[in-house]
């Protein structure tokens, strides 16, 4: 009867729950987190590409 007890009280616990929601929020804020760093690292590589290519037309 005890292991009866058991499983039910495993079954009705909430806590592993809410952990696992608060898991999959902070998993979505890395995801939006990544995608707005790669667009910035992209737009940095652009500006940077722009300096060179002033710096190499101006030592010509």
């Amino acid at each position: 009867m005890k292991l009866a007890t058991f499983f039910k009280s495993i079954g009705a616990d909430q806590s592993g729950a809410t952990a696992v929601e608060y898991g999959l929020i902070v998993s979505l804020i890395v995801i939006a987190m990544v995608g707005a760093l790669q667009g910035v690292a992209e737009e940095n590589q652009r500006v940077w590409s722009d300096v060179k290519t002033a710096q190499e037309e101006a030592s010509r």
